[in-house]
């Protein structure tokens, strides 16, 4: 197997640019070249059109993209599986988070995780669901927690915790100091929400339409902390996780608009390809969310 030349291919197809790839893989630029003169030789193929301007790959470079990064994936999973045989809980567990669960339900488990497991590297990438589906697929984390919701045929999908979402504002909006609102009150009112791909976002469309609501103005920022700021400063409304504006409401930055009407609930759920199923440091991950949350199916 021709493991760090498929390294260098990966790296080159992404950043599309030989010196870049050099430095990113510490490599000199003979090097990378000779990387991909082999591969090449090997598969009996061009995988790369070269231009002054540009560098793309060929049909038969986009397959081998594809088909690559589940080798190495395959490998470096191999390799773990093999030290973990024979050590104690070592190596790296890398987490894809979206940012509801990254920035809020996360946190608090980690550093008890990381006490038990003192030699296991922990890595979290943060994005939206839709963002995080793609990294398990393409074997970037071994682990994804979403909030939204998806149906990739080809990952293992299991709910961990129950969520609820709130309405929330600041405390000089009009909604806001009300005892209690009802739906029809939320009509035409101005709203900031989460960029497309969210689950977050996913619920407020769903909320909207499934309540005839007409929004006045729709502002899209791809960052709680940054709805919240913009609620705090102005006169809009959001729909968010209860966890991620508890510390506002807290302490009296933010506003729950209190409706009449049922509480909103969704569920986090926890995804991974079939091939890391057995890996140990995703069986030891899950016995920590299953020690927090209650419920959660293995």
């Amino acid at each position: 197997m021709y493991y760090e030349e498929l390294k260098t291919f990966i790296t080159l197809a992404e950043v599309k640019n030989f010196t870049k790839t050099a430095e990113i893989l510490h490599l000199s630029q003979p090097s990378v070249s000779l990387h991909i003169k082999n591969l090449e030789k090997e598969f009996q193929t061009k995988l790369f059109i070269r231009s002054p301007k540009r560098l793309r790959m060929t049909p038969t470079g986009e397959l081998l993209y594809d088909r690559a990064k589940q080798m190495v994936a395959l490998y470096e999973q191999t390799k773990q599986d093999i030290l973990e045989h024979h050590h104690s809980v070592k190596g790296k567990l890398k987490i894809g988070a979206s940012f509801t669960i990254g920035e809020y339900i996360l946190p608090p488990l980690l550093p008890d995780f990381q006490k038990r497991y003192p030699e296991l590297e922990l890595e979290v990438m943060i994005g939206n669901t839709k963002e995080i589906v793609e990294l398990v697929k393409s074997y970037q984390v071994d682990i994804g927690l979403i909030e939204g919701q998806t149906n990739e045929k080809e990952l293992s999908v299991h709910p961990f915790m129950q969520d609820e979402l709130v309405i929330v504002a600041s405390n000089r909006h009009e909604l806001a100091q009300k005892e209690e609102v009802t739906i029809a009150e939320l009509q035409n009112e101005a709203w900031v929400a989460r960029e497309v791909g969210s689950g977050t976002r996913e619920y407020f469309n769903h909320f909207i339409r499934s309540n005839g609501l007409k929004v006045k103005s729709l502002m899209i920022i791809s960052s709680n902390q940054g709805i919240k700021e913009t609620l705090i400063n102005g006169n809009a409304l959001s729909l968010l996780s209860r966890s991620v504006v508890a510390r506002d409401i807290e302490h009296g930055h933010l506003s729950i608009v209190r409706l009449n009407h049922p509480p909103f609930y969704r569920m986090f759920s926890y995804i991974y390809a079939p091939i890391m199923e057995n890996k140990q440091n995703v069986r030891i991950f899950l016995e920590a969310l299953q020690t927090n949350w209650t419920g959660v199916s293995q």
